[in-house]
């Protein structure tokens, strides 16, 4: 580091970012410099990403009291840039990489939403959670398979078609099942169709009812009704 007689630094400088509302909108924050003053602050910094464009980019603005790594442009500090933020002993990483593997990359916001990328060999997944840790995705590349679990409520709305498919088996276990249509309902099954009701079982129809069986109808309990 270097200071000449314009004033201009050479070299790159620890920050603490003390604003980051930028009026102009523009992803910019400002910073103190401990080493040189505990109140003044520094001209809007523009903040270094990996990818930028119009309307377009990874947004991650450093907080408030996040320690950064500042340069200057042509090292004039009226034109400074944010580098990147820094680890230290008070803000600790989101991760320890305690076995030396580091098997782990991790996004976490202020709230600890978090992404996990986990390249543990054998354990490979991918994890979307959010802050409570009771709703997340779960993508699991051993095993081929996707897990979502929620809390409470599960939306899916579409305008369009939504279609489910397997090659395999479909479940569905739940307390009470409304199916309601606007127009039409059909259900056809390529062998057995079997429809259990422990208790009650209701069919009504405003218009006709047709049963149609090539091998008969059979009818077990003794008894039938017919209003």
């Amino acid at each position: 580091m270097s200071n000449n007689q314009n004033n201009h630094l050479s070299g790159v400088f620890i920050g603490l970012v003390t604003n980051n509302k930028d009026p102009d909108g523009l992803g910019r924050v400002k910073v103190k410099f401990p080493w040189l003053s505990d109140t003044e602050e520094s001209y809007w910094a523009r903040v270094v990403t990996l990818m930028a464009g119009n309307n377009q980019g990874i947004y991650f603005l450093p907080e408030v009291n996040d320690e950064v790594l500042v340069a200057f442009e042509q090292g004039n500090m009226a034109f400074p840039f944010i580098l990147g933020a820094l680890w230290n002993g008070k803000d600790k990483p989101p991760g320890k990489n305690d076995d030396g593997k580091n098997n782990q990359r991790i996004i976490k916001s202020r709230s600890g939403h978090q992404i996990i990328l986990d390249d543990t060999d054998g354990e490979e997944q991918i994890l979307i959670q959010d802050k409570t840790g009771k709703n997340q995705i779960v993508i699991n590349s051993q095993d081929n398979k996707m897990d979502i679990k929620v809390e409470k409520d599960f939306t899916i709305e579409a305008k369009g078609k939504i279609i489910l498919k397997s090659s395999d088996d479909l479940a569905i276990e739940c307390n009470n099942l409304s199916i309601k249509t606007k127009q039409n309902y059909q259900l056809e099954a390529g062998a057995n169709c079997t429809i259990d009701a422990k208790a009650k079982y209701q069919l009504d129809a405003q218009s006709g009812l047709g049963i149609k069986c090539s091998a008969g109808v059979k009818i077990n309990d003794d008894s039938l009704e017919v209003m």
